[in-house]
């Protein structure tokens, strides 16, 4: 088997045909779907034991497990609520829907449709689960492939649908009904300075903001505006809930800012930060800033690019260090892999172990890597360079590199410097 794998891993040979080349990308997709498997009973086993040795350590039984999603997504190289879900649909391919585990094992089926069976049968009883795990992922009587093989990602969302409405219609209704209470708004970055502003909405509220946002598109186009019907959706979205509609009205907003006074005063291209986004080039945050009003917060930095270090004799770190470590972290969480924001203002080394109120021994975490960190077995202490090293209950070491730094970029070389520099070059080859 491990020949077998080491030769797929290998690549198709120089010279290989059109049919070859496919079979190998069959071959190592199968791979990776039994690859899944494997990782997701590896961590079932990873909880089953992290369970036991807490549980000998006296840990309530409430709080039995605690941490093990968070080293599940630092070996996967996930954020902590992707580990958190992976454990999750691990637990319930083994224990409730055992033919589909054994169709991922098979190489036959992705984590991607195992996680759309069991998210759409979580309403259901252990015995409807099971009832469309075997309808839709076990093969026919006679040796026949099972249905879900063949299905597009849409074709089994409602299929498995069907059946859970058939099974337990009043259990579906109620989901629906309950659903409601997780309405929210999401902001995530994308390219090129932009954003993706997402909702998510009961759909009968979904549909109507969309179909505004559609009938103000097609009243500008008849009325001969040259923006596309997705740039005056957008443009309509932003005017009604900013109130930028009112002429000559800008929105007071604060938004928060992070570059140099080279950049924000002149004419230097060092990137800026934009919390909640990311760097952006100078030349945009200098027009941005110019587009609204805004309140300007000033941070220094010491010559090295570092923000100046603050401290606070108390447990909990005041609102202007905790800002400090918000903005110094970028508004990330900073643990491996993981990119939600910043909920809770973390001491790296544990106050009761003598850890300072410090911006050296502060961390910005979320609640879940935060909660994860103060289960038994876990380590953390601060680098000398502004890393963080974590050590968790198994050993392994995770470090998380420092914030970036704001350090003017160097002057460029002279061409004297640059010819010194290629002599130098030539003559350590040389050698």
């Amino acid at each position: 088997m491990y020949e077998t794998i080491d030769h797929l891993l290998d690549g198709p040979p120089p010279g290989a045909s059109e049919g070859e080349l496919v079979d190998w990308i069959s071959r190592l997709e199968a791979m990776k779907c039994t690859a899944e498997a494997v990782q997701a009973e590896a961590a079932v086993r990873l909880e089953e034991a992290a369970r036991e040795r807490q549980a000998e350590a006296g840990v309530p039984a409430r709080k039995l497990g605690e941490g093990v999603a968070s080293q599940v997504a630092l070996a996967r190289r996930v954020s902590p609520e992707k580990g958190a879900k992976l454990l999750g649909l691990a637990k319930i391919m083994i224990a409730e829907m055992p033919h589909t585990f054994a169709l991922m094992k098979a190489g036959l089926f992705s984590q991607w449709q195992a996680t759309i069976l069991a998210r759409e049968t979580a309403c259901l009883s252990l015995d409807d689960r099971k009832v469309i795990d075997y309808q839709l992922c076990a093969a026919g009587p006679d040796g026949e492939p099972a249905r879900a093989v063949s299905m597009g990602l849409r074709q089994l969302e409602n299929a498995a649908k069907k059946l859970a409405i058939t099974l337990d219609q009043a259990s579906v209704v109620a989901r629906a009904a309950n659903a409601a209470k997780d309405r929210r708004v999401s902001l995530r970055p994308a390219p090129d300075t932009m954003t993706w502003l997402g909702a998510l909405l009961p759909v009968k509220d979904g549909v109507a903001v969309f179909a505004a946002l559609d009938q103000a598109a097609k009243t500008a186009a008849a009325a001969g505006d040259e923006r596309t019907r997705g740039q005056v959706m957008a443009d309509t979205l932003i005017d009604r809930i900013t109130g930028r509609e009112a002429a000559g009205v800008r929105p007071r907003v604060e938004v928060k800012i992070v570059m140099s006074a080279d950049s924000l005063t002149n004419d230097a291209d060092q990137p800026a930060v934009v919390e909640g986004y990311g760097p952006v080039p100078a030349a945009w945050a200098r027009d941005a800033l110019a587009d609204a009003e805004v309140f300007v917060r000033r941070l220094f930095t010491d010559p090295a690019g570092q923000l100046v270090a603050m401290e606070s004799r108390s447990r909990r770190a005041p609102d202007g260090l905790a800002e400090f470590i918000t903005t110094r972290d970028s508004g990330i969480c900073r643990t491996n892999g993981c990119d939600a924001p910043i909920r809770n203002i973390d001491h790296i080394q544990r106050h009761t172990d003598g850890g300072e109120t410090s911006a050296q021994n502060l961390q910005g975490l979320c609640e879940r890597c935060n909660q994860a960190k103060e289960a038994p077995g876990w380590q953390a202490r601060p680098g000398p360079d502004g890393s963080i090293i974590t050590i968790t209950p198994t050993g392994h070491t995770y470090i998380s590199p420092p914030p970036d730094t704001w350090a003017p970029d160097p002057p460029p070389l002279s061409p004297a410097e640059l010819r010194l520099r290629r002599v130098l070059l030539t003559h350590a080859l040389a050698a």
